[in-house]
């Protein structure tokens, strides 16, 4: 069997199908109900539910947009926190808890240290950000999807904060992507 490397993601439809189950790594007690939901003027990716009933949204953005994303994922999180008690009586079978906190999970090729910033400033209930990439595994190409620290942890932007370089910058005056940060200390280049 080939080594894992690294692929292209693959299209829409077929992200969301590689999505499908994997979100679980994310969303203890994950059950998808929905996918590509019509939202707040745009498409929601995932709409499913947790092992607590609470509804969850994830959005899939794209490189450098990680910004937008974040303000896409704030839009769509208020627009189903409306819609989730008629939710929950059209289709009771899902198992949403009305009145709940609705989980935003947000997955992007980076987040630099703004967006982090930006989801940490955010009201309501914390943003779940993931790094997702896919990696072709010699039966086809499959998500890797990898946690951001909790936005709201204030560890998650002092890492960054912290680590200077011998120039006098940090990574985030840089806009470095985690891995970047984590290839020049590997390197003894900080």
């Amino acid at each position: 069997m080939p080594d894992p490397r690294l692929a292209a993601a693959p299209p829409p439809e077929e992200r969301r199908r590689a999505l499908r189950s994997a979100l679980a790594t994310l969303v203890p007690g994950w059950q998808p109900l929905a996918q590509d939901v019509l939202g707040a003027d745009a498409r929601i990716d995932w709409v499913g539910r947790d092992g607590e009933g609470r509804c969850v949204i994830a959005l899939v953005g794209r490189a450098g947009h990680d910004l937008a994303l974040i303000a896409e994922g704030l839009a769509q999180r208020d627009w189903v926190a409306a819609r989730v008690s008629d939710w929950a009586q059209l289709a009771p079978q899902a198992g949403l808890r009305p009145g709940a906190d609705v989980v935003t999970v947000l997955l992007a090729p980076q987040f630099r240290p703004s967006a982090v910033a930006a989801a940490r400033a955010a009201a309501g209930p914390a943003l779940r950000l993931a790094v997702l990439r896919f990696i072709e595994n010699g039966t086809g190409v499959a998500p890797l999807i990898e946690p951001v620290a909790n936005p709201r942890d204030p560890a998650a932007l002092d890492r960054w904060d912290s680590a200077g370089f011998r120039s006098g910058l940090s990574a985030a005056d840089l806009d470095l992507t985690p891995e970047e940060h984590a290839e020049l200390e590997d390197r003894n280049e900080i």
